[in-house]
């Protein structure tokens, strides 16, 4: 017997080896078994076996969890100036309120991990990180080669029209140049659709206009890219594809839209009516102009820079004159839909998480209450109000429970030339003020009562550049003698009631009604309402838009005191 030592290929065996199963042969316990290791190369299988685990390896997938959407722009960069090692993100998405993407090679996973928890949102909330490796993400799978992206980048050019700086990607993956090549370009795929804005952002930077009808579309995640792609783009038809949510249209939020196509999605068919319908989608959109083919209503609160306008003011806590005119152009608005427009559409006024309550201040057996009972059923008097648990219930939370209590009070008619406006407190991530005055209700059994109200709000800003309430108490009561007498002095002056009286009652109240909301004199709303044909929604239009080109002089515009 040689000595294994003389050969190193060669394993001794000393132990006697007990038959198993698979018939492995018994050995003595002074037998040697030797086994001799060949000097071969591994089978062509096996090696690409080997080049695609090691593929596997380098790959890691990134998952950020939390209870809401960060902007993408916003967190990319933050772990970038936080992380050591420089990386390129591929594949960043949304699973739910899970932003996920991917990176390649073990040392951008490590510094990945480190910074888990060292990341703080605008609410002082840790972000956390978790890294784990994963398989080659399916884009670059996936990825189009050199041949295919010469031939999609030709079918592109065919399609864009330059003088309208539009590109109409309608039914891509049967466009006849792409179906000759044998390319199968569906863009639900992420590398389809990164390939697309990858040539749009080579050769069509300036794109105002794209066109993705019927392409089968039921996610957006691959589009998310357009926005540092494209970042131009107005006008997105999205018609006739399989959108089933409107949170798809959240990827896609920071483009700032004028014109939007969605007609033909299941999306359009979940909500209870129209005005849902627009609310949802100005959500995302809040510049948005035109919903498939239809003219909106102006927003309730229009980008005008607002938060920049929130700093401690000097003046007294009656505010500045800036603050004070933003103001009332927001009471302008609200009340107007409020009192002549869908309540569904107020929405857009209220952030997702805001808080409203409703208060009588009289007690149970205050004879008063009676005339009130529309409203004492919502209402939350801590003095009245002991359950916990009813106390809780009357708390209105999340802005669609809001919208609803409001739709369910009666119809009324607001004087703006009542409401008394005070700024109890202001700082550049909050507006707190509170507003009394008088209306009265035009519906319903207390048809013609006067109420007085105080509102007090608290606003803070968005991050497209407007403010959302995000709480609101509404405090109601019957108005004095006094206060009626005012209101009703107010709403009808001396120096334009003649005019007024010549014309039919249903006019006298449009006019009325139009000078209240748009801050003009009644001969100016008069004259606003006869050009347009005494047609309400086309004179508010009409005015806003010559209001924004500043076309209207001061001198039509009431003096406010």
């Amino acid at each position: 017997r040689r000595d294994v030592h003389e050969y190193p290929k060669l394993r001794h065996t000393s132990c006697v080896v007990r038959c198993n199963r698979k018939g492995v042969k018994r050995h003595n316990a002074d037998e040697t078994r030797l086994s001799v290791r060949r000097n071969r190369k591994p089978p062509e299988r096996a090696l690409r076996k080997n080049i695609r685990h090691r593929a596997k390896r380098s790959w890691y997938r990134v998952t950020i969890p939390s209870e809401r959407k960060y902007d993408k722009a916003w967190l990319l960069n933050s772990i970038q100036s936080h992380c050591s090692v420089p990386f390129t993100p591929v594949d960043f998405h949304y699973v739910k309120h899970r932003a996920q993407f991917f990176v390649q090679n073990a040392r951008t996973a490590s510094a990945l991990k480190d910074i888990s928890y060292k990341i703080q949102d605008e609410d002082d909330r840790k972000i956390s990180m978790f890294v784990s490796p994963s398989i080659v993400p399916y884009s670059i799978q996936n990825k189009l080669k050199p041949k295919q992206m010469e031939h999609l980048e030709l079918t592109l050019k065919k399609r864009y029209n330059d003088r309208q700086q539009a590109l109409d990607l309608q039914k891509l993956r049967f466009d006849p140049d792409l179906v000759g090549h044998n390319i199968d370009i569906i863009l639900n795929r992420r590398s389809c659709m990164a390939a697309t804005l990858e040539i749009i952002e080579k050769n069509f930077p300036e794109l105002l206009s794209l066109n993705l009808q019927s392409n089968k579309l039921y996610r957006l995640d691959g589009l998310s890219d357009i926005i540092e792609k494209a970042p131009n783009v107005k006008i997105l038809n999205l018609s006739k594809n399989e959108l089933k949510s409107a949170c798809e249209l959240a990827k896609v939020k920071n483009l700032k839209l004028k014109e939007l196509w969605l007609e033909g999605n299941p999306l359009c068919n979940i909500f209870s009516n129209k005005s849902a319908y627009i609310s949802a989608i100005r959500d995302c959109f809040p510049k948005l102009l035109r919903l498939d083919g239809q003219v909106l209503p102006s927003p309730i609160i229009a980008d005008t820079g607002i938060p920049e306008l929130i700093k401690p003011c000097q003046d007294s806590y009656k505010g500045s004159d800036t603050m004070k005119n933003l103001i009332l152009e927001f009471l302008r608005q609200y009340y107007f839909i409020y009192d002549y427009g869908d309540r569904q559409s107020l929405l857009n006024a209220y952030h997702d998480e805001a808080c409203f309550s409703m208060t009588i201040p009289l007690s149970c057996k205050d004879p008063a209450l009676n005339s009130l009972f529309e409203y004492v059923k919502e209402s939350r008097n801590m003095k009245m109000v002991k359950n916990p648990y009813l106390r809780r219930q009357l708390l209105k939370q999340t802005k669609h429970n809001i919208v609803d209590t409001l739709i369910m009070l009666p119809k009324t008619q607001h004087d703006l030339s009542s409401f008394l406006v005070d700024v109890c407190s202001q700082t550049e991530k909050m507006l707190y003020f509170s507003v009394k005055g008088v209306f009265k209700e035009v519906e319903g059994k207390s048809r013609g009562c006067f109420r007085a109200f105080t509102r007090i709000f608290i606003f803070i800003p968005a991050s497209n550049s407007s403010i959302y309430i995000m709480n609101d108490e509404l405090i109601v009561r019957n108005a004095s003698l006094k206060e009626i007498q005012s209101a009703l002095f107010i709403s009808v002056p001396i120096s334009c009631s003649s005019s007024l009286l010549a014309l039919p009652q249903e006019q006298q109240k449009m006019v009325q009604a139009f000078s209240m909301h748009s801050g003009m004199k009644f001969e100016w709303s008069q004259k606003c309402l006869q050009d347009n044909e005494w047609n309400y929604n086309k004179a508010g239009e009409i005015f806003t838009l010559l209001q924004e080109q500043g076309k209207i002089p001061e001198e039509a515009f009431q003096q406010i005191p």
